[in-house]
């Protein structure tokens, strides 16, 4: 039997969504050894991979379980109770072509940053950015609307078949104190929306001209571009 599951982490709390050769300390990892405590043998699929201190609010994984595992209610308060900092939120039969990954229509991310320095309860949460123009980030990022090439707002190491992708929304609002971004896209790679995120704040504190964002999104020369903090990223919403 295949099972959906929902969940949220903390990301301060482990070096990245993946399993490592190098640590333990990895969403996946935990998830992987509360499942084979509990008998499921079955190897975890995301929806996407989260750099190390990016939080998620609504990642999606697939797994499938044994017979004997079919009170999915009970499987998710026992999968719970091994986990520290991770959450099952939902648990879902699902039919057996269905696919985290491959399945999934779009996903939406959301970057939280704060104008003053956060206390010590937030700083893991939320960055910390400024004398930011809102009008201006939120005309940086409409620059990333549509289909691109963002091989120059992607990490290398990923080597993904192609670095096209079709973002549908970019939008910034504010919140008591919290400036929140939204992206909405078909895929990501590899720390773009750190980087996008990183190049429409640099424009709006007046640090880099609007030409040069566009400039990386059309040229085939190699431009580096420094991710923002993963402290306010969140992996907030996958559709299927």
């Amino acid at each position: 039997m295949r099972i959906k599951a929902t969940l949220e982490y903390d990301g301060s709390l482990f070096k990245g969504f993946q399993s490592q050769k190098n640590t333990k300390n990895t969403v996946a990892g935990h998830l992987q050894n509360a499942l084979l405590s509990l008998e499921i043998k079955d190897k975890i699929i995301a929806s996407g991979r989260t750099d190390a201190g990016v939080h998620a609010s609504n990642q999606v994984i697939h797994f499938d379980i044994p017979e004997f595992w079919n009170d999915t209610e009970k499987l998710q308060q026992e999968i719970n109770k091994k986990l520290t900092g991770i959450c099952i939120k939902k648990i879902e039969n699902v039919n057996d072509d269905f696919h985290a990954r491959y399945s999934a229509k779009k996903r939406q991310y959301r970057y939280i940053f704060q104008t003053k320095k956060p206390d010590v309860f937030h700083e893991r949460y939320v960055s910390f950015y400024e004398n930011v123009d809102k009008k201006l980030l939120q005309e940086a990022l409409s620059c990333f609307l549509g289909e691109h090439d963002f091989k120059n707002y992607s990490k290398n190491g990923s080597e993904p078949k192609s670095t096209v992708r079709n973002i549908y929304k970019t939008i910034v609002y504010r919140y008591k104190e919290y400036h929140i971004i939204t992206l909405e896209a078909n895929g990501f790679l590899r720390s773009q929306v750190r980087m996008i995120c990183a190049d429409a704040i640099r424009y709006a504190q007046k640090k880099i001209e609007l030409k040069t964002i566009k400039e990386k999104l059309i040229t085939l020369d190699s431009f580096h571009t420094k991710p923002a903090s993963a402290n306010g990223l969140y992996l907030s919403r996958v559709f299927y």
